[in-house]
């Protein structure tokens, strides 16, 4: 689905025009509302070559209302997966009133979604055992703090309040309303356009001696304080990386060996006295490990498996 919306937002045709040294004009072949249509009809391609029992969408921002009505005529069982509760929660309970199952990732928006769906679960974050694995021993980390993110505004401003001056910082994500001052700037890892995949994000926390997740404050009006751990803190914690944590209930139950902070100043000074004392940081990450041990992608895929299972079959 990625890859065919870069193909089609991406697609030109000539204009017909040259520019002033002689090389043909392209134009936007189609709007993006249009190359998400046509990406959208990949969607209904495969279903029809395939005819699947279960459709299963990992959020659902791009898939439009008129596929998933077609899909649910044909009485394939729709699952959303809502990954951005409680930022984008209209949305995504919008999509999932089409749906058989909703798998909500903070329990904050559980009565949202079950009052438009006729089976809506919370299911914690995960990690993958094959890509979220500690360091191997003795191996010599190459920053003293890694974060991959998406850098709003909030984001941006906490980092630059974090006086990180001194520090081998490594940022990686989608820096692009980072201003081109601003002091971040160089701390990036790879190039301001582009992004690090999950296996290259957990390559990161494995050369890097602390993390530190902060909760992004940008979302709709009237938006609830969500209660549930992030993915970074999840797979964080299975990398076996040391991290600094924005509180949150779920997170402070499950993390009580790794501090937490109230703000930019309290955080840059935590990370200093974390760095100065390995036994903690080596202490903290084994614990947090261990406390999402259980937390896999299988775990959750058999969770699932159970919701389908009470589903009445539709003849």
């Amino acid at each position: 689905m990625s890859d065919r919306l870069t193909f089609y937002d991406s697609a030109a045709v000539e204009t017909g025009r040259r520019d002033d040294l002689g090389r043909p004009e392209f134009r936007k072949a189609i709007t993006h509302d249009q190359a998400i249509e046509l990406a959208a009809n990949g969607l209904l391609s495969a279903c029809y070559q395939f005819w699947p029992d279960v459709v299963l969408i990992v959020s659902g921002f791009f898939v439009p209302g008129r596929v998933l009505e077609v899909m649910r005529a044909r009485r394939h069982k729709l699952v959303m997966v809502n990954t951005e509760c409680p930022y984008e929660d209209s949305v995504q309970v919008d999509r999932s009133a089409m749906c058989d199952v909703a798998l909500v990732n903070d329990p904050v928006s559980l009565d949202r979604f079950r009052g438009v769906c006729p089976v809506a679960e919370y299911v914690p974050h995960a990690y993958r055992p094959s890509v979220h694995f500690p360091a191997p021993p003795g191996w010599r980390p190459d920053f003293d703090l890694a974060f991959s993110g998406t850098a709003y505004q909030s984001r941006i401003g906490f980092f630059e309040g974090m006086g990180l001056k001194g520090l081998k910082v490594a940022l990686a994500g989608n820096w692009l309303l980072a201003a081109p001052e601003s002091p971040l700037r160089k701390y990036l890892v790879h190039d301001v356009g582009d992004c690090m995949d999950n296996t290259a994000t957990a390559d990161l926390y494995r050369v890097s001696r602390a993390g530190i997740n902060f909760y992004r404050r940008e979302g709709e009006d009237g938006m609830p304080a969500g209660v549930a751990c992030g993915p970074r803190e999840i797979e964080m914690a299975a990398c076996g990386l040391w991290f600094l944590r924005d509180p949150r209930p779920e997170s402070d139950e499950l993390f009580p060996s790794l501090p937490s902070f109230t703000d930019a100043q309290q955080a840059g000074e935590l990370l200093r006295w974390g760095l100065r004392n390995d036994t903690v940081r080596e202490q903290g990450a084994q614990a947090a490990r261990e406390a999402v041990a259980d937390r896999t992608f299988s775990s959750n895929a058999k969770m699932l498996l159970r919701l389908l299972d009470r589903q009445p079959v539709t003849l």
